[in-house]
């Protein structure tokens, strides 16, 4: 990996790759790990909808400058923790957003690093959260995803 513009670039031979990784037409590394053989009737986005929101991760960070994640699935019995936890394990944490949701426990959090809440402060956050709850309510995970992230690049503004 190699890194241009805040953002990892992938600098390799994509024959080496492991099983479920891609370079996206960005340049990313994009890399899916299975922690059990899900249902594929239970996969809540198509193949399409997961390039969009990894297009959506990309330009979100470079056009910020911070590093936005996503992470959907159970959060656990104490879910701001859990979320706190993931968030920790992201490269350059201090800049990084993260959006963790758990549709079946009807929660979601968003974390940020100590940098990144300087440009994304919980006012702004709280308005996002608010917009994706209101899309989930709605049964649109997808693009309430999407949104949140446009609300979040918004609020956080371009980089300086």
């Amino acid at each position: 990996m190699g890194s241009g513009s805040g953002v990892a670039v992938f600098q390799g031979n994509e024959d080496e790759l492991p099983e479920g990784s891609v370079v996206t037409n960005s340049g990313r590394l994009s890399v899916a790990r299975a922690f059990h053989e899900p249902d594929p009737s239970e996969q809540p986005f198509t193949p399409v909808q997961l390039s969009r929101l990894d297009d959506a991760l990309t330009l979100t960070s470079r056009e910020t400058g911070l590093r936005f994640a996503l992470y959907l699935g159970d959060l656990g019995d104490d879910a701001r923790r859990t979320a706190v936890d993931l968030h920790g394990r992201i490269d350059g944490y201090d800049d990084a957003v993260l959006v963790a949701v758990s549709p079946k426990q009807r929660l979601l959090e968003i974390v940020t690093g100590a940098e990144a809440k300087v440009r994304l402060p919980d006012r702004g956050a709280k308005l996002a959260l608010m917009s994706m709850v209101a899309s989930f309510k709605e049964g649109d995970l997808f693009n309430g995803l999407l949104s949140g992230l446009r609300m979040l690049a918004d609020q956080a503004g371009t980089r300086h």
